[in-house]
């Protein structure tokens, strides 16, 4: 029996040690802390990051990086990062522009919108001006656009405010299309929309030279005898 006792306790594993003193386990813990949070060897702090995407001609490194996909929101840090980093990528004009349409199709982040707004390709900025997580804004500054197709589309996005909208309808230079779509608010479509507001809009159309006659004919008979008024008033 004395034996084998002797053999178990020669066999039997040594236990790990645990500090009794204070400081001496808050100074393992803060190790242990420090070893889950280590930061690695190859990381690149946000700044350099950003600068280098941002000043890289490397079309299949951008073009990658704007197709990843983003990080889950519960990883806050991580998340942040990512959409900070979109920003340099959707401002760098090394991005492929089919990437950078994407990008302004889908996105909803206000910087990064913000920086293809004012991208080269007008293509782009129509892909801005159609996105409906715009700021009124961006959007609104998307209305004044040099070219017509980006200005039409800006109009028709849901976020335009109404001072956009009245714009818009008074703009000479503004289609016959998007006067149409303009002379509907408030009759068929936003009808729940202040009946002032919808009304100076209409208004607006009807006095418009661009105006199609089919447009106007239908103004002329507008519940609204003001736009009614001014739309008999062209014919």
């Amino acid at each position: 029996m004395l034996v084998r006792m002797t053999d178990e306790n020669e066999n039997a594993q040594p236990e790990q040690s645990v500090p009794t003193d204070p400081q001496a386990q808050s100074d393992q813990a803060e190790v242990q802390t420090d070893q889950r949070h280590a930061v690695p060897d190859d990381f690149e702090p946000l700044t350099a990051t950003y600068e280098r995407l941002r000043h890289s001609v490397d079309p299949a490194e951008l073009s990658e990086f704007a197709r990843r996909p983003l990080p889950d929101k519960s990883d806050q840090a991580a998340f942040s990062r990512a959409t900070a980093l979109l920003e340099a990528v959707a401002g760098n004009p090394h991005t492929p522009v089919e990437d950078r349409i994407m990008l302004a199709e889908t996105m909803p982040f206000p910087n990064v919108l913000v920086k293809l707004s004012v991208d080269e390709d007008a293509n782009v900025r129509k892909a801005v001006a159609a996105n409906t997580d715009d700021k009124n804004w961006l959007v609104g500054r998307l209305t004044k656009d040099p070219v017509p197709e980006v200005r039409d589309i800006a109009l028709r996005n849901k976020r335009t405010s109404w001072k956009m909208r009245l714009e818009g309808a008074q703009n000479p230079d503004v289609d016959a299309e998007t006067l149409d779509f303009l002379s509907r608010f408030g009759v068929e479509s936003e009808q729940g929309a202040p009946a002032v507001l919808t009304s100076m809009v209409r208004r607006a159309v009807a006095l418009n030279p661009n105006v199609a006659p089919e447009t106007l004919e239908r103004l002329a008979g507008d519940p609204d005898p003001v736009v009614a008024k001014a739309a008999a008033s062209r014919r």
